[in-house]
């Protein structure tokens, strides 16, 4: 288990007993950091991805028990609304999927859109419709979105990423007007997180560019102040602070766990 975890925990960890949270994209990276945060913090996890054995892995290092796993493709909207629908109360939603390959955005055909927002946009739809009621009947609901700085300052050779941040940027921002009282909604802004997905991007500017991966990260990080790659579980820290129920205060807003890299305020 990594080390941040074990020695740098920084919440009780029976703050979330007794809440439920559903972490989509559970699997790798990000998503499986803050199952594992959340556990840790007592929440119950059903952790959702498309693989069986990673889920599983995963299930096996979760902090306590009677954690679920479900496999999902959150592409397929029909499925996505059987399931959830069948899955009971849920009291926290972490939305977090594999963003879509880089390149500029003029390369990219009307059909490229169509995978990226279903398993973003559509789904966390799908799921906020399905799940809010219960969470208003209950008094308690937390959404968190895993999206990008991007929401802010567009990043250059990923632009359909860019396009998809800015759409789930704004879905969350007009649903803070409309969910009850009780329920938050709010974004995570992750910078150069170390993940599979960081790995992919600098592989294919290096494909594009011909700069070698060393330079593509270097140059990553000389714009970053903390001169280093965010740890996932970093993130996921942020993630559990927007679900504790002392945080039902902060409600529609962007945090950036980017290591200073935005230049805007």
């Amino acid at each position: 288990m990594n080390e941040l975890l074990k020695t740098q925990f920084p919440f009780a960890e029976n703050i979330l007993e007794g809440k439920t949270a559903l972490v989509c994209g559970a699997s790798k990276g990000i998503g499986r950091a803050c199952a594992l945060i959340l556990a840790r913090a007592g929440a119950k996890i059903i952790a959702c991805a498309r693989s069986n054995e990673e889920l599983n892995q995963l299930k096996d290092e979760l902090h306590g028990s009677n954690h679920e796993i479900l496999v999902l493709d959150l592409e397929n909207i029909d499925d996505v609304r059987k399931v959830i629908s069948d899955i009971g109360n849920v009291d926290i939603v972490i939305n977090n999927a594999g963003g879509p390959p880089g390149g500029p955005l003029l390369d990219n055909e009307l059909d490229d859109f169509n995978g990226p927002f279903a398993r973003h946009l559509h789904a966390s739809h799908t799921i906020a419709q399905i799940l809010s009621p219960g969470m208003e009947k209950n008094g308690y609901g937390r959404f968190v979105n895993i999206i990008s700085t991007s929401v802010r300052e567009p990043i250059d050779n990923i632009g359909l990423s860019n396009t998809l941040r800015g759409a789930m940027g704004s879905w969350a921002k007009s649903l803070s007007r409309e969910l009850a009282p009780c329920i938050t909604i709010n974004n995570i802004l992750p910078g150069f997180t170390d993940t599979d997905r960081l790995g992919s991007l600098a592989s294919s500017i290096s494909n594009r560019t011909g700069k070698s991966i060393d330079e593509i990260q270097d140059a990553w990080m000389n714009s970053v102040p903390i001169q280093r790659l965010i740890d996932p579980l970093e993130t996921a820290i942020a993630v559990t602070f927007l679900c504790l129920p002392s945080s039902g205060s902060i409600r529609g807003v962007s945090l950036a766990v980017d290591g200073g890299r935005m230049r805007s305020i």
